[in-house]
Parts: C-alpha cells; structure tokens; sequence
C-alpha cells in the first residue's frame, strides 16, 4: 500500500534509517564480543611453545591475549591497514592461520571477512606499514584506557616482546630522550607515531577521531627481528 501522507513518508524514512543505525550497531558489538571472548584451535598455544620454547603456559594466554587486541584494532579501525608490532604475536598469528578452517570461520564472526597476514613492521620507510603501525598505536592504547599522545605506560601489544624476553622481538620506549641509550638497534620510540620526523607526515595517529600528532617525537626508525 503506498503512503500518500508526507509525514507518515518523511516518519517512515527516520524510522528505517534509525533501525539501519541500530541494526548496525548491534552487528558491530556482537563482532566486538565475539573477538574477545572466542575460544583459540586446541592445540595453538602448544605451537606457540615450540617455536618459543622459553615460553610457559600463562604467557602463552598473554600472548594470545595481545593477539585478541590486534584482531580488536583492525575491528574499531573499521578494518583499515593495521601493522603488527610484536614478533611474537604475529608467530601466534601465523599459527593461527594454518588452523585454515578456524581462522576462516573466525574472520566471518569477527570481521565480516577474511584478515590476511602481515609480517610485523617497525616505523620506517613505507608510509603505509607507518600508518597502519600508528592506527595501532591509537587504538590498543585507546583499549586500555592510555592516552596515546602521552603514554604513561605502554599496552600489551607493544609491551609484550619486551616483557617476555623474545629474542629479536620489538622493544618501545615511553621517552626517547630519558632513555637514550636504548634508542637505536631494536628499540622503538613512542614518539615517534605522532612525528612527521618519520616519514613527513602522521597518518594513522588518531585514526578517524579528528585528534592529530604533533612533531615532539624522536626521529629515526628502530630495528627488530627480521620480517
């Protein structure tokens, strides 16, 4: 039955529209919920000790806990190019996907589609790797709660080489100039996502939120374990 009355049309439009608003909403939180509470392959930790045989059981959860943080990131980026900064993690990752099956399914629930795999990145010559590693940045702090243009700690995904000792993982610190002897070699500076110094320009660092960088950071790249 067509609508003659202009009000019941312009009423009818608001209402689909608001449903669309909310439909969408809801699909996006239940993605949310799924990435954070979806159970891992049997078995996929136990890979991870192998090629880490350093590694026990709880910091294998903890890796697989900065992992469910990644998937997050490229999730609330809306699926944008994020870059891994973690060596271990992105093994976990790679891991995962040889499960082909479990990753396939679990990228429906928790995307939509399919997140193919990039190596872990450090902050140098490619702009996009850049941005994606500053997008990162921006979201697992905005995660656990850390202001990203003034860390006082670092989140997990960043933390996590470090933490567990891996060898030719990825090192960040909070302060290049108070910690300037860490600098170079395999240790990353913070302030570098919201410096142009990089590479002349901070896409990535505050995502679509409207909230820029600034060009108080170190400059120069970091090193780390081979791609």
């Amino acid at each position: 039955m067509l609508i003659d009355n202009p009000v019941q049309v312009f009423l009818t439009v608001v209402a689909l529209v608001f449903l669309g608003i909310f439909y969408q909403s809801f699909i996006t939180n239940r993605r949310e919920q799924y990435i954070r509470e979806a159970a891992f392959p049997q078995g996929l930790l136990q890979k991870l000790i192998k090629k880490h045989p350093k590694l026990n059981a709880q910091d294998t959860h903890l890796v697989s806990k900065a992992l469910r943080q990644y998937f997050l990131t490229y999730h609330k980026s809306k699926y944008k190019h994020v870059s891994m900064p973690s060596e271990v993690v992105d093994d976990l990752w790679h891991e995962f996907i040889l499960y082909t099956r479990n990753y396939e399914r679990f990228c429906k629930q928790a995307f939509g589609r399919f997140f193919h795999h990039t190596p872990a990145v450090v902050l140098g010559n490619d702009k996009k790797n850049n941005a994606g590693l500053r997008r990162t940045w921006w979201h697992t702090c905005k995660e656990e709660n850390i202001n990203p243009q003034n860390a006082s700690r670092l989140p997990l995904l960043f933390a996590i080489d470090s933490k567990l000792g891996i060898a030719h993982g990825r090192t960040y610190a909070l302060n290049c100039k108070e910690n300037s002897h860490l600098t170079g070699g395999s240790t990353c500076c913070v302030g570098d996502f919201s410096s142009s110094s990089v590479d002349g320009g901070t896409d990535g660092f505050g995502d679509a939120s409207g909230d820029g960088g600034s060009d108080g950071g170190c400059s120069g790249g970091c090193g780390g374990g081979g791609d």
